[in-house]
């Protein structure tokens, strides 16, 4: 089952979504609905809570997913393997104060 949903339904819940993942709370519960009731499938793990039974079928939450990919899309755009220039995105942060050591810091362009 979990292997049907990796490979049939996931996909569906995070396509494209480094272009549209979603700002609000509400929005980000109606994707994350959808693997909760996946995992109550399994009677032996209905009596978990949602964070148990994600482990033990060793799954990750939705929202950690989108994180994940946020941040490979912005590595790729900062190393050049997209047609985007960094420059277009972010901007350097002069303030380098608390960045422990390094020196790339970036912030995200305002509207």
């Amino acid at each position: 089952m979990v292997r049907l949903y990796k490979s049939l339904v996931r996909p569906h819940l995070e396509y494209c979504v480094s272009a549209w993942s979603p700002h609000y709370f509400k929005d980000k519960e109606l994707l994350e609905r959808v693997q909760h009731r996946f995992t109550r499938m399994f009677k032996d793990l209905r009596q978990r809570n949602y964070g148990e039974r994600l482990k033990s079928l060793n799954l990750w939450p939705l929202e950690e997913r989108r994180n994940r990919q946020d941040l490979i899309e912005v590595f790729k755009v900062y190393k050049g393997f997209m047609r985007l220039s960094i420059d277009e995105l972010f901007e350097r942060d002069a303030n380098i104060k608390g960045t422990r050591g390094h020196t790339l810091r970036l912030k995200k362009k305002q509207c």
